[in-house]
């Protein structure tokens, strides 16, 4: 399992978080490349069936960036995903699929290095998860 590289799917807003991810690309940060990035107009607009979709064709993470509470393009998106994501846990862990992987954050379009330590966590997390045992 020390080849595992886990294949981990992100959301980020349009606003704020793949801001701070061109930010951090611009700037030449390294960071592990295991993240593919699907860029939305808002984070309120991540329907749970996506990470669902996600984990079905074979992500080992999913991870939802948002807007920071208060600055949201949309006023309440963020305020939407954050309850989203509580419930999409729950449906997770019946699921038998840890909720360490699906993770739900903020990085805003100046944090770049926030952006690099929250990708860098998550591969760690979901490298020591291991893969997602799946039913053939």
């Amino acid at each position: 399992m020390n080849n595992f590289e886990p294949k981990i799917v992100g959301f980020l807003c349009n606003w704020c978080s793949y801001a701070g991810a061109d930010k951090a690309g611009t700037a030449q940060s390294i960071y592990p490349p295991n993240v593919n990035i699907i860029k939305v107009m808002c984070s309120g607009r991540v329907d749970p069936q996506f990470i669902m979709k996600a984990f079905e064709k074979g992500a080992d993470g999913v991870i939802i960036l948002a807007c920071h509470p208060g600055d949201c393009h949309y006023k309440e998106g963020n305020f939407r995903a954050i309850q989203r994501h509580q419930l999409l846990l729950k449906l997770l862990g019946q699921l038998g699929i840890e909720k360490e992987r699906c993770r739900f954050d903020y990085v805003s379009a100046g944090e770049s290095e926030r952006f690099v330590l929250i990708i860098k966590d998550m591969v760690s997390i979901i490298k020591e998860l291991g893969p997602i045992k799946r039913s053939s």
